[in-house]
């Protein structure tokens, strides 16, 4: 595709450069899954059990492919130029819709508009208008128009399976939204990258690398919106310092050398493996990622609750049940996912953070017996020491990757 397209062409698209950035209607594109993650964690605390969480992580694996695809149509074409700026914004409707639905994606209100249907139609809109914009992208580029064609059953199917499941309720209806998303990714996989495009590496870490950042931000929100209706307190004082201690700590792992790397390894890949490798270890291992932040900030939330409110609680209550699980699971699944990320992008197992995820699931037991403060204490305590580890074991490298590395790519714009 060439840098704008044919000015008789009724649809004008201006292609990406190799070394851009995120652009602004990429950011304001993102604000709609600022509330999105918001609900899906709203809906996990007001049914605070196992099949609760399955159904929020759910819709949250859904969320996430649907953000995936924008990803990838704006690292081929730039979002703010020509008609792909008014496409975005009429997606965000579809997108917005569907979020404000999320409580209603498994069982629908009385009165009103079928929730679950909704739901499954907001994001087959959101979907097929990616697919679309695809295919009109593709018409000069036969290699991508034939990817799409192969990528095309997966969105069909998932998209089917999701209106089939939004007549069924409980367990079944469950099941089938697992199959929803086993066809929409596992199509994906299935269907290879070898005709996908990736223009621009930097901008393709860039945008996961902000859209972890909307997780890490929500987990902050998780905890205001916790004790927003209590009276402020000590405990309340201490547990948001320590909440945000943790949360600091998850953002540390990630952005302090992680994402460095990933986009400099990403960069230097083969234009022809590029894609295959940007979709495992961005399209599908961010994921655990982002589903780690949202499970934490779930735990979170508990523990604030726990610890403010004092009508129903005392300071001595123990986080048990699936707070305590979604707080230690969380930060499990985030470290878990760091390992995958570096294994792919580099072959290494990054031994620090396997011994702690390992140690946390160990210490699970121990946390649900000690007051709720202390088991946040405790998690908090043992992310902090990794940071702390990996920043003094591995000093020579980190200066090398943060200064030398980023150095040379900025020499390189």
């Amino acid at each position: 595709m060439t840098g704008v397209s044919d000015p008789n062409r009724r649809l004008r698209l201006e292609a990406m450069r190799e070394h851009a950035s995120v652009t602004p209607l990429e950011l304001f594109f993102d604000l709609v899954f600022v509330f999105a993650l918001t609900q899906v964690t709203a809906l996990m605390a007001a049914d605070l059990t196992a099949h609760g969480v399955v159904r929020g992580v759910l819709i949250l694996g859904l969320l996430w492919w649907a953000w995936v695809g924008y990803a990838w149509l704006c690292n081929v074409v730039r979002a703010d130029e020509g008609a792909l700026r008014v496409v975005l914004i009429v997606a965000m409707g579809a997108m917005f819709v569907l979020a404000l639905t999320i409580p209603e994606a498994f069982e629908d209100f009385p009165g009103g508009l079928p929730g679950p249907v909704v739901v499954a139609l907001c994001y087959f809109a959101f979907r097929l208008t990616h697919l679309v914009l695809f295919w009109i992208i593709s018409r000069d580029d036969p290699g991508l128009r034939r990817q799409v064609m192969r990528f095309a059953p997966s969105v069909a199917g998932g998209t089917v399976i999701l209106l089939v499941a939004s007549q069924f309720t409980g367990t079944v209806q469950t099941a089938l939204w697992g199959l929803a998303l086993l066809a929409d990714y596992g199509g994906t996989f299935l269907g290879g990258s070898e005709g996908w495009r990736l223009r621009s590496a930097s901008h393709f870490a860039e945008r996961h690398g902000l859209i972890l950042i909307v997780a890490l931000g929500e987990s902050i929100v998780a905890i205001g919106v916790g004790v927003a209706d209590l009276p402020i307190s000590w405990p309340i004082v201490v547990a948001s310092f320590v909440g945000l201690a943790l949360i600091a700590s998850l953002w540390w792992t990630y952005f302090d050398v992680s994402a460095l790397h990933g986009e400099h390894r990403l960069s230097q890949e083969p234009a022809a493996t590029r894609p295959g490798l940007a979709r495992d270890a961005y399209s599908y291992l961010h994921f655990p990622l982002v589903a780690g932040v949202v499970l934490t900030s779930l735990g979170l939330k508990k523990v604030l609750e726990y610890v403010g409110d004092t009508e129903h609680h005392d300071l001595s209550d123990a986080l048990t049940g699936v707070g305590l699980y979604a707080l230690y699971g969380g930060v499990v699944l985030y470290l878990l996912g760091h390992v995958a990320f570096k294994w792919r992008i580099a072959r290494q197992v990054i031994p620090a953070r396997l011994v702690t995820a390992v140690a946390l699931l160990v210490l699970t037991p121990v946390a649900s017996r000690v007051p709720a403060l202390a088991a946040l204490g405790l998690v908090t305590a043992a992310t902090v020491a990794v940071v702390v580890f990996e920043t003094v074991r591995y000093a020579e490298h980190r200066q090398r990757v943060r200064h030398e590395i980023s150095t040379a790519e900025h020499t390189e714009d």
